[in-house]
């Protein structure tokens, strides 16, 4: 038996002097100074310095002199007061240190391949490798700490607004509606398959027609998606549905559910409530994103009527044929402008879709690609206070359908490029988004959200038939510093709506049935008008955190490509699991050419 622990290392402070304590823990740190050996002893708690004096007990000493870092160690002692000259006011426990009388090695440890005591550049790759190493670091353990805090915060407060936590099944059917399945062979129905749950849309639809109005889960959610960063393959979503209401009353409980995360999680008490509102349209218009971060302005000027009758022809032409002219400002950065950096704004905004761009720095001395045909245009800007000195106008001349997706590019890279990484947080609502969009690819009309968010019943009376992209959804999402929080809608509960959907979308009653057949049964039996939202767990504690990547806040992720260096995940398995589950591996084509080269 070892001698537990009767303190972590992080609580010890001067009213503990004198007193008998036992630590357990990770050595952090060793100092020697000869005669005297200085360790730092760490749990998630924080750390505490232990002292072993050789002229107090030197056999204790000798035996200390064993220590290396990441042992794990018990240390019993008594506290006393630092010098005064050596106490470390970043630390809670460092205006104390133990003088140690005893010292168990609990478990000794192999010089690490990472650090865990301080911040180095590796690799993501060996991160993941020994990512039991890297959570020991402070800043890993304080972010699940945190992760923490959020998840009980989430239940207490939605708890206490009667809602109830119910889980869902993991294993579930596949609807191919919306990103790719994880799918999970059958060994008792060989040839059948479960899938994954991309989130518990359905069943959470199918406990309000049970009658449970009030419906959330902390929901593991799978989606077998393309590479792309930041996104994971496994995700934790606050899942919450309800009966009775409408959009506002989801507003109003997420609203309060955000407020209290931040001021339980992070003591801050600067949001106010209710959160802005912006229609999709809006924002596109404004910030030619559906998701922007507002903390950087940067809002779209049309400037087609400053310059309908400049002597720039080019611009002229394009206004007369129909095109609009319009811009942003980057308000005081006129200085880190140079010419080669607007070639280079230029060639981005080409990439874009553009046919150009158009530029002026308001420095001493107007700079612009057009200064010459449009310089009464310019002082005109200038003379309104449209563009203050400093500043930098970028603007392209373009369609109306084109020119907010261009500008909304250029204005996310100004953003990045241009301004440090703001503190505090833009929070909006992004309403009405459009219930149906064109699928290039697939050439057909499919859901913008998802087949069962209720469409504005007024739009689509006017529009079913025609003009079908024009049909806005009761639908919305939460933003959050520029990124989609969290996504829900009101949902169609009615047959007939949802007939009038699937049509539009080109899905006969038979491949409905064939899909979603048990949802549609559940229909018949009364089902209340509800609605929902799904709030992201992973991005709102990265942002809580002051993370750039989910990574940082997931125990343990997996790599862009989906793999887990730690444990080798995807892995082949053997012959007879596959043939429990009656499948065969079809030779892939790079294998083929192996097999082919060789003969």
């Amino acid at each position: 038996m070892f001698q537990k622990r009767t303190h972590t290392c992080g609580e010890l402070n001067e009213n503990d002097i004198d007193k008998i304590v036992i630590l357990n823990g990770w050595v952090d740190r060793i100092r020697d100074l000869g005669g005297i050996i200085f360790v730092l002893i760490r749990d998630r708690y924080g750390k505490t310095q232990a002292v072993f004096d050789s002229s107090d007990n030197n056999a204790l000493y000798q035996k200390a002199l064993k220590l290396k870092n990441e042992y794990v160690v018990s240390i019993q002692g008594k506290v006393r007061l630092r010098p005064e000259k050596d106490r470390n006011s970043n630390m809670f426990t460092g205006g104390v240190e133990i003088l140690a009388t005893n010292l168990e090695i609990l478990s000794e440890s192999e010089t690490p391949p990472i650090y865990v005591n301080i911040e180095e550049d590796i690799s993501e790759n060996l991160r993941l490798k020994y990512r039991y190493l890297d959570l020991r670091k402070e800043r890993m353990q304080r972010n699940l700490i945190l992760r923490h805090k959020v998840m009980k915060i989430t239940r207490d407060t939605l708890s206490a607004e009667g809602f109830l936590e119910i889980e869902t099944p993991y294993l579930t059917k596949s609807t191919p509606e919306g990103a790719r399945d994880f799918l999970v062979p059958s060994r008792l129905k060989p040839g059948n398959f479960y899938a994954l749950p991309q989130s518990p849309q359905l069943f959470k639809q199918l406990l309000m027609v049970s009658g449970f109005d009030k419906y959330f889960q902390i929901a593991r959610c799978f989606r077998d998606e393309d590479f792309r960063a930041d996104r994971q393959p496994e995700f934790t979503q606050i899942d919450i549905e309800q009966s009775f209401v409408e959009k506002e009353d989801i507003f109003a409980l997420t609203e309060k559910l955000i407020k209290e995360i931040f001021e339980k999680s992070l003591n801050y008490n600067g949001l106010e409530i209710p959160f802005q509102k912006y229609t999709y349209d809006e924002v596109i218009k404004k910030y030619g994103s559906d998701k922007p971060d507002l903390r950087y302005g940067m809002e779209f000027i049309d400037l087609t009527t400053y310059f309908k009758n400049t002597e720039t022809n080019f611009i002229k032409n394009g206004i007369d044929k129909g095109l609009i002219l319009k811009g942003f400002i980057v308000p005081e950065r006129s200085n880190n402008f140079s010419r080669k950096k607007f070639d280079d704004l230029t060639e981005f905004a080409k990439e874009q879709g553009s046919t150009g761009l158009i530029w002026i720095a308001n420095d001493k001395e107007i700079r612009s690609n057009i200064k010459k045909a449009a310089a009464k245009e310019i002082n005109i800007l200038v003379e309104r206070g449209i563009m203050k000195e400093g500043d930098v106008l970028l603007a392209i001349l373009e369609e109306a359908d084109k020119i907010d997706k261009i500008l909304g590019q250029l204005r996310i890279k100004m953003i990045k490029e241009e301004f440090e990484k703001e503190s505090g947080f833009s929070i909006i609502w992004v309403t009405d988004f459009p219930m149906f969009s064109w699928n290039e690819e697939e050439q057909r009309i499919v859901a913008e959200h998802h087949p069962f968010t209720m469409p504005n019943l007024d739009d689509l009376a006017k529009y079913e038939n025609r003009d079908t992209l024009k049909i806005k959804s009761q639908s919305y999402d939460l933003v959050i510093n520029g990124y989609e929080i969290a996504s829900g809608s009101i949902r169609i509960h009615k047959q007939d709506i949802q007939q009038k959907v699937f049509d539009i979308l080109g899905l006969s009653k038979e491949e409905a049935q064939e899909k979603f057949g048990f949802l549609l049964e559940a229909f018949k039996y009364g089902a209340p008008p509800h609605g929902g939202i799904a709030i992201g767990m992973d991005r709102l504690v990265s942002i809580l955190v002051g993370e750039d990547s989910i990574k940082e806040v997931i125990a343990f992720p997996k790599t862009a490509s989906g793999t887990d260096p730690m444990t080798n995940a995807p892995s082949e398995v053997s012959e007879k699991q596959l043939e429990e589950l009656h499948l065969a591996l079809k030779k892939s084509n790079e294998s083929e050419m192996k097999n082919d080269s060789k003969s």
